[in-house]
């Protein structure tokens, strides 16, 4: 085993997410959980996600939030779709500080043909400290041209 990459206290069930992006490659390293209705976004907190205060910053828990809950959307329907987000709403309710573990947990409320409602619980270590709702769009996944 290498000693170059420090030892991160994961919680059992968490690997590495899945799917990768420009906009969060710079808070990596992240992590996902899958249940059957959901994708639930995980990571130590480090200085990369915090404000000029060093406590977390709300972009970043809008950014994840987001990312969380479209992510269950397509659990939810077993990824035979893609979706777009058409709102998302944050609300604080607490903080969070370098070194604690954040989850986002989501709930797919309601899918439909057209649109999937999703809410979550963003926690730092198991204290909820935000929430948001998010509406998202059902987009047909494009044919692959080869």
């Amino acid at each position: 085993m290498s000693t170059d990459t420090p030892i991160l206290d994961i919680p059992a069930g968490f690997e590495p997410l899945f799917r990768k992006s420009p906009l969060t490659e710079p808070w990596e390293p992240l992590y996902a959980r899958r249940t059957d209705r959901s994708v639930i976004i995980g990571l130590r907190l480090a200085r990369p996600h915090t404000n000029g205060r060093g406590l977390i910053h709300g972009g970043l828990i809008a950014a994840l939030s987001d990312n969380a809950m479209g992510y269950s959307c397509g659990q939810a329907t077993g990824w035979t779709t893609s979706f777009v987000t058409i709102s998302l709403a944050v609300d604080f309710v607490g903080t969070a500080n370098i070194g604690q573990w954040l989850t986002i947990e989501s709930d797919v409320i309601k899918t439909g043909s057209t649109i999937c409602f999703a809410q979550s619980l963003i926690k730092a270590d198991n204290v909820t400290i935000a929430r948001a709702n998010g509406t998202f769009r059902v987009v047909p996944k494009k044919e692959r041209v080869s």
